[in-house]
């Protein structure tokens, strides 16, 4: 079982203490970038893919831990997009 299908199933299970990290590297090999954010753009994320739909989302802070409405999306994103 590879890197990303650990972090895949562990995400499905929406666990409290998914971090940041975890979820940027899920997103890579998925074929998601993270998009530079501007001058203004504060804590707002955006993740983009050539084929499916972006991801936009708040960085956590100042813990590093995402809330579960965030997981709830991005795996309603992923559903949708069928990557799950």
């Amino acid at each position: 079982m590879s890197r990303k299908d650990k972090l895949l199933a562990r995400l499905q299970h929406r666990p409290k203490d998914f971090t940041w990290d975890e979820l940027t590297a899920l997103l890579n090999p998925l074929g998601y970038k993270q998009a530079k954010p501007g001058r203004t753009g504060g804590s707002r994320r955006r993740f983009v893919h050539p084929t499916a739909a972006t991801i936009t989302l708040h960085k956590p802070h100042p813990k590093n831990i995402l809330k579960m409405y965030i997981i709830d999306d991005i795996l309603e994103v992923l559903k949708q997009e069928g990557m799950l």
